[in-house]
């Protein structure tokens, strides 16, 4: 995946492969020494129904979406399902 602004992702609707609106990006997870990127962190879509998504989710109730997972980033982040 190209470099990409992390200003740049807050905001976007993320969407699975399969045109499924997951929801909002609200963060990303990193370390902090070496800069990794680990999970993007998503406020699920109201219509999404939860036993529909594979990903963990973290104490909020956001998605955990690892960044192997993103296919592209465009108007939308698109992930593997």
């Amino acid at each position: 995946m190209s470099d990409i602004l992390a200003e740049n992702l807050s905001g976007k609707a993320v969407m699975g492969s399969d045109g499924t609106e997951l929801g909002m990006l609200y963060n990303v997870t990193m370390d902090l020494k070496s800069g990794q990127l680990f999970d993007l962190l998503v406020d699920p879509d109201d219509s999404l129904a939860e036993k529909s998504v594979s990903f963990d989710r973290d104490d909020a109730g956001r998605l955990r979406v690892p960044v192997n997972r993103v296919q592209a980033v465009k108007d939308y982040i698109v992930v593997q399902r």
